[in-house]
């Protein structure tokens, strides 16, 4: 197999194992107080500086388009999920902090949520396997940088 055709057979395996994983996770997310939409955000802010992001860098942060990820910040804020302040820095600019709320509510549902990746990923492979993934996932989201 040349190299373009091991890469192409690579991603093709990486894309399907992806999307498969996701659908199970996405079937077994907690229903009720979040979506898996909103869970993204609220995590990607939570693992933030101070918990709390530009929408620019938001956007860039997490699954969800920039124009989805506007809408999705204006009804975590009418829920006081999340608050949002004019950038102090850039006037057209807004800061999404994550409140007391939104942090509970994601605490809430990361607990389930990493119950079932634990089921669905950590019992697929091994610690090793595990490690390896991760490190090579990272690699292909840097750029191999």
């Amino acid at each position: 197999m040349n190299d373009s055709t091991l890469a192409v057979t690579a991603w093709e395996a990486l894309f399907r194992a992806q999307v498969s994983v996701m659908r199970r996770l996405a079937a077994e997310f907690p229903d009720g107080e979040i979506s898996l939409g909103d869970y993204d955000v609220l995590f990607t802010l939570s693992r933030a500086p101070g918990r709390s992001l530009r929408i620019r860098e938001l956007a860039v942060s997490t699954l969800i388009s920039q124009p989805s990820v506007s809408r999705l910040i204006d009804r975590l804020a009418a829920r006081s999920l999340v608050a949002k302040h004019p950038d102090p820095d850039d006037g057209r600019g807004v800061i999404v902090e994550l409140t007391d709320a939104g942090f509970a509510a994601f605490r809430r549902a990361a607990v389930r949520h990493m119950e079932s990746i634990d089921r669905r990923v950590g019992t697929s492979l091994t610690a090793h396997e595990l490690a390896q993934l991760a490190r090579l996932c990272d690699k292909l989201r840097t750029g191999g940088d």
